[in-house]
């Protein structure tokens, strides 16, 4: 073979080497590649494939009482999901779920809602399955492959109705709620704080939700737990102490007229705390614990006693005669009157300005008074005087200042605040006329257009029981004290207001009958127009204390056409306020707590009788 030749062929030979050699280390290369340098990533890849994250849900915070006592905790329950799949999958396991799981037809078009959005994660069908419907469905698992069940806390209220609109309720988290923003990291089937403590404290009891994984298999069905992967453990919500009394909200309860509605406030004087805070009628809360149904809900709103109105903070209602105290307060702040003066006028059951003629509750007339007298007696005749004294504009301009236009700015939602006209142009924005001098003779007696809660009138008697300041109610005994209002009065001026309604509960009183006999009781009644032909509302403030000491609680209690402020609502003020101070002072509890309630039991009443007359 000629050199050439040979040559050529020795070319051909290194070239057909280069063409297999190279392509083979590039196949080297990338096994290499892919076996070793990213087998880390492949492995997690696999992994994803195979596992499945969960959430778990943390419990949340437990709400108790000053003495300890569970308002709000946790039991176990069950929430039932769907693991993702394709649309159609999923609406069918829905029907198919309706056999053995009661799902609202409101519920199910949620929930196709959620489907049809291609969700990245698990569809929460029910956040509180019966142990029925999940024993039911662990015995159909081969049927349900993306079913999942798991254990979830269930919010529980061992007190029922009586701590219903304090504590609140809780719900699942709708979509406008996770688009707000308002809750940092919730996700869908997240439960949170509805109303009451429950919401206004929902960042420190919902906790931090822990994750745990499934495995799946290549159809994305479960097939089992997986402990491979650590997942992270849920961190329960923070428990909260109230200065709330559930054995007094269980008193005022018993004791409430039956069949009546109305609200009892009790706040301590030295703090403001909320001791009870009670609203009737009320509800459930236990019922709002998973998802409600759409009947209970609408039974709930649509029934004619309004359940779900919280009457303590939402309900305005005339103050009546209570209000005369403001009134006074005001009149002693502008030095238009002093403690012993007596009005121009005597009362002789009417009063006439201009061509109106004005009416005292009695027809026959109180006669000559002086500021306590008028108190103690709820003169008309003698308020009209002093309104007169004190000019609209400035009733107004004071009364606005006190704040009873405004919120007492409880640590609770939806609190409102009072209606009060903000000045003499009121009358004209609302209803269309101007107004005269006239118009003060009906609010320096708690009438025209004046309405207060009852959470309002009791933080103002706090005032009058402390040096004229009265602390923002609170119901978190950690929550820091707020300044709600201050009165500009001399300690003197307040302890004559404090002697006028010391007088109501002594003899010739209004409310004499509902003195108690341990303790001090002062106080002042208020029978206000509720209009429509209906009885009257009753209204009953008062501030109580050892006998000689200090205040240590006020009570109001207002019932919504109760008729009669002396006859309903000052024996609840009265029993509420002996009920506590007994457990306070380590006297023996008693259901005969009144003077009335002495003499129709035939018990010894001398107390009552040695008093001094002040």
């Amino acid at each position: 073979m000629s050199r050439p030749l040979r040559r050529q062929r020795k070319a051909l030979a290194t070239r057909a080497r280069i063409f297999v050699v190279v392509p083979l280390g590039l196949l080297v290369g990338v096994l290499f590649r892919a076996q070793v340098l990213r087998s880390s990533d492949w492995l997690l890849q696999s992994e994803e494939n195979r596992l499945r994250s969960l959430v778990v849900p943390a419990p949340r915070g437990i709400i108790r009482d000053r003495a300890g006592r569970v308002l709000a905790d946790n039991i176990p329950g069950y929430s039932i999901s769907l693991v993702p799949d394709q649309p159609d999958s999923m609406l069918s396991t829905l029907g198919r779920l309706r056999e053995h799981l009661e799902l609202p037809d409101a519920r199910l078009e949620e929930l196709t809602r959620q489907i049809q959005g291609r969700p990245p994660r698990p569809i929460l069908v029910s956040v509180d399955a019966p142990f029925d419907a999940v024993a039911a469905l662990e015995e159909r698992r081969s049927g349900f492959p993306r079913l999942l069940i798991q254990s979830r806390p269930k919010r529980r209220y061992p007190a029922r109705e009586l701590g219903a609109h304090v504590i609140g309720y809780v719900g699942e988290i709708n979509e406008a709620e996770l688009e707000s923003g308002d809750f940092d990291g919730a996700e869908p089937g997240w439960i949170v704080g509805r109303s009451g403590v429950e919401a206004t404290y929902e960042s420190m009891l919902q906790g931090r939700p822990g994750t745990r994984y499934v495995e799946v298999d290549a159809r994305g069905r479960i097939v089992g737990s997986f402990g491979g992967v650590g997942g992270v453990a849920e961190d329960p919500g923070t428990d909260i102490d109230l200065n709330l009394d559930l054995e007094l909200m269980e008193w005022i309860h018993n004791i409430f007229p039956e069949g009546m509605n109305g609200s009892v406030v009790a706040l301590d004087v030295e703090t403001g705390g909320v001791l009870a805070l009670y609203s009737a009628p009320s509800f459930d809360p236990n019922v709002f614990a998973g998802v409600v149904s759409t009947e209970e809900w609408n039974r709930l709103a649509t029934d004619s006693e309004s359940p779900l109105y919280h009457r303590a903070v939402m309900g305005k209602y005339p103050p009546g005669s209570a209000w005369k105290l403001a009134t006074a307060a005001i009149a002693l702040e502008l030095g238009v009157v002093a403690p012993g003066d007596r009005m121009q006028i005597p009362c002789r059951g009417t009063f006439a300005y201009g061509n109106r003629i004005a009416r005292c509750w009695d027809a026959d007339g109180h006669g000559s008074l002086d500021l306590a007298g008028a108190i103690q007696h709820s003169c008309n005749v003698y308020f009209y005087q002093l309104g007169l004294r004190i000019g609209l504009e400035r009733l107004l301009e004071l009364g606005n200042r006190m704040g009873f236009g405004d919120q007492c700015g409880i640590d609770l939602p939806r609190e409102v605040g009072g209606t009060f006209p903000e000045d003499v142009g009121f009358w004209q924005r609302r209803y269309n006329y101007e107004a005269l001098e006239g118009e003060v003779l009906s609010l320096a007696i708690g009438q025209g257009p004046n309405d207060q809660t009852p959470l309002k009138m009791a933080q103002f008697l706090v005032a009058i029981a402390r040096d004229g300041s009265a602390p923002a109610p609170t119901l978190y005994s950690e929550a820091p004290a707020r300044e709600g209002w201050r009165l500009n009065i001399p300690p003197e001026h307040l302890a004559y207001i404090r002697e006028g309604i010391h007088r109501v509960t002594r003899p010739g009183g209004t409310a004499h009958l509902s003195s108690l006999e341990h303790f001090d009781l002062l106080g002042k009644t208020g029978t206000a127009e509720s209009g429509g032909g209906r009885p009257n509302h009753a209204w009953f403030i008062g501030i109580a204390g050892p006998r000689g000491g200090a205040a240590e609680i006020v009570v109001v209690a207002l019932v919504e056409f109760g008729g009669s402020g002396s006859g309903v609502a000052a024996p609840l003020v009265a029993k509420t306020a002996d009920y506590y101070l007994r457990g306070v002072h380590g006297i023996p509890r008693d259901t005969i707590q009144t003077l009335r309630e002495y003499l129709m039991a035939g018990r010894n009443t001398a107390w009552a009788t040695l008093r001094p007359a002040g």
